[in-house]
């Protein structure tokens, strides 16, 4: 591999995880900041203890492994836990509604709450503790976070009530070994995709071609990353009208179908990631597509059978276009905490650079800061093969948001991943599209009502 193709420029890592979304400009938070006067000090609320509830994953595995790291830095105890992502959501909503939440500190996958925790104002907003000089470590560097995490963490008033904490483009695992055995070559086209899962199918012998979500409601964004490949979002941006049953549409839903129904293990209905990603690492899967943040399993010795065979692709060419579905994470302050400032200084020490550092190097995510992927000893502590890097770096060159950003996220996926799911069964795209597309419709206007 030419290792020219891995390096970022600055201009390329300021593009990480924006898409195609407008620049957000930090400097006025900083020059607020600098403006005030106050010694900082990490040990300033020492002897506090805050709890931490985060999404089960690569970021929650990477922020718990070194919690003591920020015991010892602060004297604030820690207690986290790190819950599977649905249930997760589940528990977000209902300790927010009670008024009393259990957490002072919450990750927050903004392609499915940030528009719900951004309208119930359940976070505190960040921008006054970073212009506030007393509170925020002067190597915090604000200025350094991407401009598509600070588009992310920004509500459409303007409160920015999460840092930035990680991107997640999604790619294409491939088995390497598989693709040789058969003299294939890594997709270039949708179409190819079904070919190539086609012909490495041999259910005999227990060999699938593809595996990817089914299971209801987390499988939606495999059906939007074939539907943005045909340049349509599931819910237009500008009318904030759906898009569900258009031809393109339909077609990704096909594609879906056609891959989950003919060239996946069996029992692929009941798939989230983590079965997902299991299946693959058993040798026996051709393709997998899923978020880039999931690889550093596939390359453990003691997790996987597929350590030096897996291939990062960037994903191929929609009919229309190519783009990356892109979802992302930022972390915040529970409003109802009574230790925002120790809250704080976790936030900060969850988002620096150091913690931005290791993200990076475990394959665990793309974190929001642009010096990370400018820093040349962070490049060479990476984990992973240099293939993940520059997949990551493509992806997020034609990021796109997966999901729609709406209120109602939670019920999109719900009432159009049971469709999904359907399909994996036999039945008819278009017509499940549509009976999702007649239900959901009166939620969506609904929520655009209130």
């Amino acid at each position: 591999m030419d290792d020219r193709k891995t390096r970022f420029t600055r201009r390329t890592a300021l593009k990480i995880g924006a898409g195609a979304a407008g620049v957000f400009a930090a400097p006025a938070i900083m020059k607020a900041a600098r403006a005030q006067t106050g010694g900082f000090n990490w040990k300033k609320f020492s002897g506090q203890s805050i709890e931490v509830s985060l999404t089960l994953g690569p970021r929650a595995d990477v922020l718990r492994r070194h919690e003591k790291e920020f015991t010892d830095l602060t004297g604030i105890k820690v207690g986290s836990e790190a819950v599977p992502e649905q249930q997760h959501r589940q528990q977000v909503v209902i300790q927010f509604n009670s008024g009393n939440p259990q957490f002072d500190v919450i990750s927050i996958s903004w392609h499915v709450q940030k528009r719900l925790v951004g309208k119930s104002k359940w976070l505190a907003d960040m921008k006054p503790l970073l212009a506030d000089a007393s509170l925020t470590a002067p190597e915090y560097d604000f200025a350094d976070m991407t401009a598509g995490g600070i588009r992310w963490a920004t509500q459409g008033d303007g409160r920015m009530d999460t840092l930035p904490l990680s991107i997640d483009p999604w790619m294409i695992y491939w088995n390497k070994e598989l693709f040789a055995a058969k003299g294939l070559a890594f997709p270039k086209t949708f179409d190819d995709i079904v070919m190539a899962a086609e012909k490495l199918t041999d259910k005999a012998s227990g060999q699938y071609g593809w595996v990817s979500r089914g299971l209801k409601n987390a499988n939606v964004p495999v059906w939007t990353s074939f539907m943005l490949g045909h340049d349509m979002d599931p819910v237009n941006p500008k009318t904030v009208t759906l898009q569900t049953t258009t031809p393109e549409a339909i077609a990704a839903a096909e594609y879906y179908k056609k891959l989950n129904k003919d060239f996946a293990p069996p029992g692929t209905v009941g798939f989230n990631w983590n079965e997902s990603q299991t299946s693959f690492s058993q040798g026996k899967i051709g393709m997998w597509l899923d978020g880039i943040g999931f690889a550093p399993p596939l390359e453990d010795p003691t997790k996987s059978r597929v350590v030096g065979k897996v291939g990062y692709g960037i994903m191929p060419n929609g009919p229309k276009t190519k783009n990356s579905a892109t979802f992302g994470d930022g972390i915040g302050i529970a409003a109802a905490s009574k230790k925002k400032e120790a809250a704080y200084l976790y936030c900060q020490w969850a988002t620096g650079k150091q913690m931005a550092s290791r993200l990076l190097q475990s394959g665990g995510g793309s974190p929001c800061r642009a010096s990370t992927y400018t820093d040349k000893d962070v490049i060479a502590g990476l984990k992973l093969p240099r293939e993940w890097l520059t997949c990551l770096q493509e992806s997020t060159a034609i990021g796109r948001p997966g999901l729609p950003e709406i209120v109602p996220v939670t019920e999109f996926r719900d009432i159009f991943g049971i469709g999904l799911t359907n399909t994996i069964g036999g039945a008819d795209a278009k017509t499940e599209m549509t009976k999702a597309t007649e239900a959901f419709t009166p939620i969506l206007q609904k929520s655009e009502a209130s």
